[in-house]
């Protein structure tokens, strides 16, 4: 999943996860590998984005991704609950730069 489409009214999660699922089994069957995608499961309230993550699981999905938007507890608290849920968690970088690209204030990503 792209880090714009998280939350926009358009882009149902839902579906979207139903249909990335899909393509992922149908490749996974064709070629015998296996394959994934990272379900965003970024959304406005810790209620949300824990709906998100367990729909993802539910799929089928063993990977879920989460924009460092949300903020240093959220993203504590939805690692701590993809340990839980034997998922694997990626952190998009979305945000970033707002505030590592200044020269006089700011955290290298790295650190």
């Amino acid at each position: 999943d792209d880090e714009n489409i998280n939350s926009q009214p358009f882009m149902r999660w839902r579906e979207r996860y139903l249909y990335v699922m899909e393509g992922i089994n149908k490749a996974a069957a064709k070629t015998g590998a296996v394959k994934g995608s990272y379900l965003n499961v970024t959304a406005a309230t810790m209620e949300e984005m824990y709906e998100r993550a367990e729909f993802a699981k539910e799929v089928g999905s063993v990977i879920i991704m989460i924009d460092l938007v949300i903020g240093y507890t959220a993203i504590q608290t939805m690692a701590y609950w993809a340990r839980k849920n034997d998922m694997i968690l990626r952190l998009h970088r979305a945000g970033n730069s707002t505030y590592a690209r200044q020269k006089e204030h700011g955290i290298n990503f790295r650190v």
